[in-house]
């Protein structure tokens, strides 16, 4: 095993994305990706520190031959993250990334649909109730309401069928893994040329979000002095709308992202991370329970949507909480 392997091997097993260990040495992630990638040698002051922190000797790390790791005189940090990795093949990681690529793809639209379910309920209430549409207000909110139930029904759907397509590589998200040779070239190679899309993707999904009130700000502005609750109901509604495509962007890249970085085991998908990933589901099942109750209780769907990026503000400071937890169990 040459030193490239040994620091992957050795930084996995610790949990450690790029990132971290470059932080720990003092050298930028670029260093330490060159080094495992074998395309330059850390020198002799950094092999030290390597061994300091691998709690590994130097002549483990420099000589070839030596498969098994030999301890330093360092006492080890106990993590409770050394757990047995499980082998990855090339064939079993392109085969995830297709299966994520689909996924990403049924869950975002899942997403937007759920966005998107009260949009016509509130149009056609609006416009019944100022007279635009002959349609009874009640009438109008039950067919409006029969369409939302059938759009999250559909986005359920969505999700399940995503969840049980995904069963076989649950392992990703919850072992700690070791990609056998090659694989962790190919992942980086994909990773580097989405990295422009994906940054693209997440900037314009953001700045739809950001402007999405506007709209209806301008309609009931124009309407200010004969508004008759139409031009609010209008303007809920294209908020939403733009509000579910921005979403959609940034829930789309997101996963596509994700699973690229599962393969690496680098940002939320470190070895500590997938231990406090554990409990994100149930972060975001509360999260969408307390933003129907509250919409549908008030009715204001215009505002209620702020619910979103308080949780998204709030689950960084969660993630925190929860990764000095496991540290210190």
């Amino acid at each position: 095993m040459i030193l490239a392997d040994k620091i992957i091997e050795n930084r996995k097993k610790n949990g450690w994305s790029q990132e971290e260990l470059a932080e720990k040495l003092g050298v930028s992630r670029q260093s330490v990706s060159k080094w495992e990638g074998a395309q330059s040698m850390p020198d002799m002051k950094k092999i030290l520190q390597l061994a300091e922190v691998f709690d590994v000797s130097t002549d483990y790390l420099l000589k070839d031959e030596i498969e098994e790791k030999e301890p330093s005189d360092i006492i080890p940090v106990e993590t409770g993250l050394d757990e047995p990795a499980r082998s990855v093949s090339m064939e079993e990681a392109n085969t995830f990334l297709t299966f994520n690529e689909s996924a990403a793809k049924t869950i975002s639209t899942g997403v937007m649909l759920c966005i998107l379910s009260p949009v016509l309920m509130i149009i056609v209430e609006g416009f019944a109730e100022a007279g635009i549409l002959s349609v009874n207000k009640e009438v109008a909110g039950i067919a409006g309401l029969i369409v939302l139930l059938c759009m999250v029904a559909g986005a359920v759907a969505m999700f399940l069928s995503a969840g049980l397509r995904g069963k076989p590589y649950e392992y990703l998200e919850k072992e700690n893994i070791d990609t056998e040779y090659g694989v962790g070239g190919m992942v980086k190679e994909r990773k580097a040329a989405y990295a422009e899309t994906h940054n693209r993707l997440l900037i314009l999904g953001i700045m739809l979000c950001v402007i999405s009130a506007i709209p209806m700000f301008m309609i009931m502005a124009l309407r200010y002095h004969h508004d008759d609750g139409s031009a609010q109901a209008l303007g809920t509604g294209i908020l939403l709308i733009l509000c579910a495509v921005g979403v959609k962007m940034i829930v789309l890249t997101c996963i596509r992202q994700g699973g690229l970085d599962r393969l690496l085991e680098e940002g939320d998908y470190t070895r500590l991370n997938k231990k406090v990933g554990r409990y994100d589901g149930i972060y975001w099942a509360i999260a969408t329970a307390i933003y129907l109750a509250w919409s549908f209780i008030t009715n204001r769907w215009d505002f209620t949507w702020i619910l979103w990026p308080v949780a998204g503000v709030l689950f960084a400071a969660y993630r925190e909480i929860l990764k000095l937890l496991v540290k210190n169990k």
